[in-house]
């Protein structure tokens, strides 16, 4: 039988690498994989459906479903996840010292549907009590003006949430005093650049980050992977066969990271990070599959509907593909 040829957007990541250069095959497919980057991928994929498989925004993919428009369905293979303390950046001499500060203040963010900044409203509000609704938030391009919503919005009742100018960016009104603080998953050119008048809220971001996790037990998800639908009705196999992929390629990236003979990435202690992170997290740290994450998937289907951005919350059973839930086992 003829293999079927598919499209894959992902990031190059490790995890997926083995998917890209062809050592781990997708059973059944000829694959086309197309590394890119995720503000392109979402724009392409949510706008313009271009790809067979695709690497997926979470908190987008998630208000799809609600809305019972998705041409896509997922897989529980978290190409993307990451602790988002990181992505907390305050103005000096905004009067924000800690997290309760931000009450009152204005708060840009590149898309207010994210999944980074859903997760880090969550965080502030369940771990600090600050509520969305207590923010004047403001939305718009970072670095580059002009940026909109990927998926539209309607508006949230009782939260001030308002687009910048297509003249300006939040980088630059951070700097010129307009914004107080910014939530974003991608590192501002300011601060990347050393100027003095942005700073993180979380200074010790490790620190903080590994005490979140032993509280919450909580690993947030950013990403997923998607199929088109279509291609799932007409070759029912195909999810299986996607999702062994993306797990085959996961493991081969776990076992390089502790491989002395030639390291795999370009950092000294790459197995000391790896021991330490799996003494705190477990051995495997970055876990595919629906019950191995179903506190994270949980936590953010309820911050998606606490947040106005679903008018309700979604259950697990609509996010994945059937087959996905009971993969076979040796």
């Amino acid at each position: 039988m003829a293999e079927v040829p598919i499209t894959i957007a992902c990031g190059n990541y490790d995890r997926t690498q083995a998917i890209r250069d062809g050592r781990v095959k997708v059973e059944g497919c000829d694959v086309n994989y197309l590394p890119l980057y995720p503000e392109e991928i979402f724009h392409r994929l949510f706008k313009f459906e271009e790809f067979d498989v695709s690497e997926m925004s979470f908190s987008s993919y998630i208000r799809t479903i609600a809305a019972g428009t998705s041409a896509y369905i997922g897989i529980p293979a978290f190409v993307s996840r990451i602790f988002r303390h990181s992505g907390i950046y305050i103005r000096k001499g905004a009067g924000v010292e800690k997290p309760e500060d931000l009450r009152g203040k204005r708060i840009g963010v590149p898309e207010y549907q994210i999944t980074a900044v859903v997760w880090m409203r969550g965080m502030m509000q369940h771990e600090y009590g600050v509520k969305p609704s207590e923010i004047h938030w403001r939305s718009g391009g970072q670095e580059e003006a002009g940026r909109h919503e990927r998926t539209p919005l309607k508006p949230i009742p009782g939260l001030d949430l308002q687009p910048i100018g297509d003249d300006k960016t939040l980088v630059g009104m951070l700097r010129d005093g307009e914004l107080d603080a910014l939530f974003t998953a991608r590192a501002p050119s300011s601060f990347v650049n050393g100027e003095p008048h942005i700073s993180l809220l979380f200074p010790n971001t490790r620190s903080a980050e590994q005490s979140y996790y032993k509280k919450t037990r909580l690993f947030p998800i950013m990403h997923l992977v998607g199929i088109r639908r279509a291609l799932c009705e007409k070759y029912p196999w195909l999810a299986t066969s996607v999702y062994k992929a993306f797990c085959e390629a996961k493991a081969i990236a776990m076992i390089n990271l502790r491989d002395v003979n030639a390291l795999m990435v370009t950092l000294p202690w790459l197995v000391a990070e790896t021991n330490e992170t799996a003494a705190i997290m477990g051995e495997d740290f970055w876990k595919y599959g629906i019950a191995e994450n179903m506190k994270e998937i949980e936590a953010l289907t309820q911050y998606i509907h606490e947040q106005g951005l679903a008018d309700r919350k979604v259950k697990v059973e609509e996010l994945f593909h059937p087959s996905t839930f009971d993969i076979s086992k040796v």
